[in-house]
């Protein structure tokens, strides 16, 4: 093991061994709610927790559009994992909404991801170095962003809330969470020496030869880049077919009324752009792009 990630583990531990009173305060039945994606960061995640020893309740929270290989892997090697609850595909939820979800638009994550672990302490495997957005989150947080900082400042602020009455007044409630990022500080090489040498875990397949993903989704993510969503698309065709299908449905409303393209394959092809409708209309024409 090198000293470094031996060192970021041990940080990693002592926060999480800090911050599991709090975990216990608002659920003492469950502890910690661990948000469990499948992917690398996410085992990472929920190894570290259990080398800390600290009390925690692991779930996976379903979208409809998780890659197969995913839910086999988290089924065959994480039994433990709990499945969240969908009460509609992501395909009847734009219909609903009358939009499909867009990079500026992220109602998906809203709808299927963000909600869960409300009103709980919510482990979370984000990391620095994954992007420049995330490279400017903190390692304990609010999800309403009411706080940002380190365990210390954020008991602070907590003291300072509750005004020493802890039992009256909770500084997350509702739909608000306190998230806390143990691996914030990992680099991807970290996370694969630590699956691969420290615990010995096999990971998901989709990292590997045919799929090669660095990162795993859900199918066609709006955050993805164009060049994933194209690669999606060839692996699963099922989801590029509901997505049309669902767009065909949405022809008649406003939203799609400003959507270049006269077909729902036209319309499709301009999603998983990533572009905005004016880029979309002044580039369509060149055969490369798409």
């Amino acid at each position: 093991m090198t000293d470094g990630l031996k060192y970021r583990m041990d940080k990693s531990i002592a926060l999480l061994r800090k911050a599991e009173h709090l975990a216990r305060m608002y659920d003492p039945e469950n502890g910690f709610y661990l948000a469990f994606s499948g992917g690398k960061d996410s085992q990472a995640l929920y190894h570290i927790a259990q080398m800390a020893g600290v009390k925690f309740r692991a779930q996976f929270s379903p979208t409809t559009v998780d890659p197969p290989q995913l839910i086999r892997f988290i089924r065959r090697q994480y039994p433990d994992v709990e499945f969240g609850k969908v009460k509609m595909s992501i395909y009847d939820m734009a219909l609903k909404k009358g939009c499909l979800p867009t990079m500026h638009a992220r109602w998906c994550c809203a709808e299927y991801k963000e909600t869960s672990g409300a009103g709980k302490v919510t482990l979370i495997g984000i990391r620095h170095e994954e992007s420049s957005r995330r490279a400017a989150r903190n390692e304990v947080e609010t999800r309403t962003r009411k706080f940002s900082g380190d365990f210390g400042q954020f008991e602070e602020y907590r003291d300072n809330f509750t005004q020493g009455k802890e039992t009256e007044v909770r500084c997350i409630s509702g739909k608000d969470s306190l998230l806390i990022s143990p691996i914030i500080d990992w680099t991807t090489r970290d996370v694969w020496e630590f699956l691969n040498d420290v615990v010995k875990v096999p990971h998901c397949e989709l990292y590997d030869p045919p799929y090669n993903q660095h990162r795993i989704g859900c199918i066609l993510c709006p955050m993805a880049s164009h060049k994933q969503k194209v690669r999606d698309c060839e692996l699963f065709p099922h989801a590029k077919k509901k997505w049309i299908e669902t767009i065909d449905k949405l022809h008649q409303t406003k939203w799609m009324d400003n959507i270049g393209g006269e077909t729902a394959e036209e319309k499709f092809e301009w999603w998983i752009s990533g572009l905005s409708l004016e880029e979309f209309q002044e580039r369509k024409s060149m055969p490369t792009l798409f």
